[in-house]
């Protein structure tokens, strides 16, 4: 399995994927550079006008609804359905759900009437879309990723998709299969847009990985090793923010091998 990770890092270097992002004002430049530096090519395009033909270009969608308005939504049904058209992946993050009805429908309309490939979300996030009790502090979560992880696995089994909650330790589930990842840093929660990252690089997984699980399973611990080795030597907030786009760049397929930690797994498949 850590082998299976350590080959879809190495394959985006080779390919640079392009993955369409319709993601939030907030993190579009952070996005962008990491999935640079994790050797995607990315490109962020909202506008109803060109996003199916965008979609045309590129090996996956990622659907961010961090900074909802209607023309917005209307974009990203229209990639949704592009992208099945052409069958490429898609993964949804449900940025706020539960904080508003807006985000929580929306979410969950997109989740509902589209193949979405992986959902990743955090504990509060991934509750509110499965329709349970979640308690959120805007886009931050208040619930613990053990909270969601039953309402991860039935929502991954009744939407065929794989649910990605990440926190302290992440869990990645398709309803059958589950794998729970100990990489990263407490550093993460401290910038924004590394759940934003988190779901782009996802997005580069899945343009280079056929089986979702895995894909989404390897962007976080690839992304959670860049974010540990980030931290050493307990730098700045501002300075992380640039050694996590540093480390990200610098990440080797052998030190995910490595550095890969994953303490619970039903991934018999790799």
């Amino acid at each position: 399995m850590i082998n299976t990770f350590a080959n879809d890092l190495a394959e985006i270097r080779r390919r640079n994927p392009l993955v369409h992002n319709i993601t939030n004002y907030v993190v579009m430049n952070f996005t962008a550079n990491a999935l640079l530096a994790i050797g995607a090519s990315p490109i962020m395009a909202h506008s109803v006008e060109e996003v199916e033909e965008i979609v045309g270009l590129s090996s996956a969608l990622v659907i961010n609804i961090g900074t909802l308005s209607p023309p917005w939504v209307t974009a990203m049904a229209l990639a949704a359905a592009a992208a099945e058209k052409k069958r490429i992946p898609i993964v949804l993050d449900p940025v706020g759900a539960g904080a508003t009805r807006y985000r929580t429908e929306t979410a969950g309309k997109l989740a509902l009437e589209h193949r979405i490939s992986v959902i990743r979300g955090n504990a509060s996030e991934i509750l509110a879309l499965a329709g349970g009790t979640s308690a959120t502090k805007g886009v931050d979560s208040v619930n613990t990723v053990e909270d969601a992880r039953t309402a991860a696995m039935e929502m991954a089994g009744r939407l065929s998709c794989v649910v990605a909650v990440t926190g302290a330790v992440d869990f990645v589930t398709d309803g059958k299969r589950s794998v729970a990842i100990a990489n990263g840093s407490p550093m993460m929660r401290r910038i924004t847009g590394t759940g934003c990252a988190a779901s782009a690089i996802t997005g580069a997984f899945c343009a280079v990985q056929p089986d979702p699980l895995a894909a989404a399973a390897g962007a976080l611990v690839a992304f959670g090793i860049a974010g540990e080795i980030a931290a050493e030597g307990n730098p700045g907030v501002g300075t992380y923010a640039a050694m996590l786009l540093n480390r990200l760049g610098d990440l080797e397929p052998e030190m995910v091998t490595k550095r890969a930690r994953i303490i619970e797994s039903g991934f018999r498949k790799l």
